[in-house]
């Protein structure tokens, strides 16, 4: 009788390697790289089917990126008979989508130079700017929006403000608005963010304090938003090995 070995190998190792890198990639469950090691084939099946499978929606990013290209492509035709503020926001968004901040940039510009009554237009060139790493070019924006709707984005925009002014040495502007914010935000980014000043401040227990509560933060997430904010649990792991133990 035919022994069923010869389907597993060498698959069965090939699919834990896949497995091995995938896990180390998302920086998932770390209990999972010894139920791939010992599980072998069943193993590292299961950890594909629980812990890969969810993931295949971020595949969906690629072949969204061919049709934003062809409509970027579209709008600045548009842009040519109709340079409107709405295209030049449409296309700047289109841009900022394809992580192609500069250009964002550029085009959100152009599109506030035209009209200044867009919030929106604001936010995302603030959002363009911390990209770019010019956090005091983000401040001005971000201080225009909150001035504006104090909530705007689920209080996210300030939460962005006290890390730019964090970031600019800005501290007791940022500590002021980071105290304020983090009374309503849930956003694990705006606790991590709120963690690394508090470090920078040598406010370490109160820096340990806010790093476990965005690792904690992953407990009450469904899957979805769990896989989405990965990379703050991580981050924070990170700067949690970072600060002495109580």
């Amino acid at each position: 009788m035919f022994s069923l070995s010869h389907l597993y190998y060498p698959w069965g190792f090939i699919l834990q390697i896949l497995a091995l890198v995938h896990l180390v990639r998302r920086r998932a469950a770390f209990y999972w790289f010894w139920i791939i090691l010992a599980g072998g084939f069943v193993g590292a099946l299961a950890y594909i089917v629980v812990e890969v499978l969810p993931d295949a929606y971020l595949l969906r990013n690629a072949f969204d990126g061919f049709a934003r290209r062809a409509r970027i492509r579209d709008v600045e035709t548009a842009i040519l008979d109709n340079p409107s503020a709405g295209n030049f926001e449409d296309l700047a968004d289109l841009l900022r989508e394809q992580k192609e901040y500069a250009k964002a940039r550029e085009a959100y510009d152009r599109a506030i130079s035209i009209r200044s009554d867009s919030v929106h237009a604001f936010y995302y060139r603030a959002l363009c700017a911390l990209a770019m790493n010019d956090f005091s070019g983000a401040i001005e924006d971000l201080e225009h929006v909150v001035r504006k709707d104090s909530k705007f984005d689920y209080h996210r925009a300030a939460a962005l403000l006290a890390h730019a002014y964090a970031m600019t040495g800005q501290n007791e502007n940022a500590a002021s608005l980071f105290a304020e914010v983090t009374q309503y935000s849930t956003i694990p980014e705006t606790f991590y963010n709120y963690a690394c000043f508090l470090k920078s401040q040598d406010r370490l227990p109160e820096a340990r304090e806010w790093a476990q509560k965005t690792i904690n933060k992953k407990r009450t997430m469904p899957r979805y938003m769990q896989r989405r904010e990965r990379p703050w649990f991580g981050k924070a792991k990170d700067l949690l090995k970072e600060l002495p133990s109580a």
